[in-house]
């Protein structure tokens, strides 16, 4: 709903409280009370009001929003309905007088101040005027009532009112509260999300430039290494090194390929496959960027889900991988489970652990708990999950470590 949709609705609730209470009043005070009020201008005064709210609730079902000047608009006409049904009702000395505050209540919690002040000056006009000019409603005094009942009907008529009033002001403040709130918090969603595009869109275009920087420097470390490796008086060690030297600027210079893709051949690549299969494929390249890691990898022992497999999720498990051989290269746990609607990836390290005090910020983007790292994996890792229906969590091991729990929903796999 629109800034004024929600409080023109809250309106029209409103409304219905304050013809239902004004009728079974007005019922009472002329059938019972045999008070002198004209059923005719009284009841003209209630179904316009009645009117107006139907067409209201009708309108707000349209596609058109809802502006202050309507919302003005229909205050106003709040205030010269009760106002001409409070005139035939006996004005100011009516114990409903104080319901033309509602229409000031709603205005200030919503208008301008313009708007605000204009209500304000109208109500404080027309009860000035009711209080001299009105259709007065004195009863017929008889045996059967005197003055001290009929000002004992008017005192419970202002109690009445009170409650019906605190009812109505109470139930109003608390929705718009609450819609106040929502609309808060999509706002300031709204502004991170546009932080973190803006984000992500600064490190894209630094990570552009970078591949496209780092293509000159790893050809010639090629070039080199595989000058040194005709050597003949390298020994066997020493020639194992240097082939995984070799492996190592490959990866890396496949690693600046991918990321050179543009956007439509990252599509087309994209493919579904078994999620046990995702994982191994994952696990065969971190194997060979990183073989100091030892692990140990469980499945589920059931059929596996399909999951989307592209170039982008893969390097965002591959980033949690590498960050858990960081921490500690020695007895990685990694499993794999999933149920009816996601999959569950979970890796569990034994390094330090995350500090207590950075817990809250990891995920961000220049936030590490590396000393030499960029701040800028994790963060880029989150975002690319989150892009498939997923989230990453991470918490310390009751005992030393890290866990980092993944979720991916099976219902991304078409997309």
């Amino acid at each position: 709903m629109t800034a004024n949709q929600q409080p023109l609705l809250q309106l029209t609730y409103i409304r219905f409280v304050v013809i239902c209470a004004q009728t079974c009043a007005l019922t009472f005070a002329i059938l019972y009370l045999h008070l002198p009020i004209s059923p005719w201008f009284s009841g003209s005064a209630l179904l316009l009001l009645a009117f107006l709210n139907l067409v209201t609730y009708a309108r707000l079902h349209s596609a058109f929003p809802v502006t202050s000047l309507e919302l003005f608009s229909q205050l106003l006409a709040d205030c010269i309905i009760y106002g001409f049904l409070l005139y035939h009702t006996g004005g100011g000395t009516n114990p409903f007088v104080s319901m033309l505050l509602i229409p000031l209540i709603i205005a200030v919690m919503t208008l301008e101040n313009r708007y605000i002040w204009i209500i304000g000056i109208l109500v404080s006009l027309m009860y000035g005027i009711l209080l001299r000019d009105y259709v007065p409603i004195t009863p017929m005094f008889g045996h059967q009532h005197g003055v001290t009942d009929y000002l004992d009907i008017h005192m419970v008529g202002m109690w009445i009112n009170f409650l019906m009033t605190a009812i109505v002001i109470t139930y109003f403040i608390t929705h718009l509260n609450r819609s106040l709130q929502a609309q808060q918090k999509a706002l300031i969603e709204s502004r991170e999300t546009a932080i973190h595009n803006q984000q992500l869109l600064s490190l894209a275009t630094i990570a552009a430039g970078t591949a496209h920087e780092l293509g000159t420097p790893l050809g010639t470390m090629r070039v080199l290494l595989h000058e040194m490796s005709k050597d003949p008086r390298l020994d066997t060690e020493q020639q194992e090194d240097l082939d995984l030297l070799q492996q190592q600027v490959q990866v890396c210079a496949g690693k600046l390929k991918e990321m050179a893709r543009s956007v439509e051949e990252e599509q087309s690549s994209e493919h579904t496959t078994l999620a046990t299969e995702f994982m191994q494929d994952i696990i065969e390249q971190w194997k060979i960027t990183r073989p100091e890691v030892t692990f140990t990898l469980n499945v589920k022992a059931d059929l596996p889900p399909d999951l989307r497999s592209t170039t982008a999720l893969r390097q965002a498990i591959l980033n949690l991988l590498n960050n858990a051989a960081d921490a500690n290269p020695q007895g990685i746990r990694i499993s794999l489970t999933w149920d009816k609607d996601d999959v569950f990836m979970r890796i569990r390290d034994f390094g330090p652990g995350l500090p207590i005090e950075q817990a809250d910020q990891l995920g961000k983007p220049f936030i590490t708990t590396k000393g030499g790292g960029l701040g800028i994996g994790l963060f880029l890792t989150s975002s690319t999950i989150a892009s498939y229906d997923g989230d990453v969590q991470l918490y310390n091991a009751e005992d030393s470590g890290t866990i980092t729990e993944v979720r991916l929903s099976r219902r991304a796999v078409h997309g």
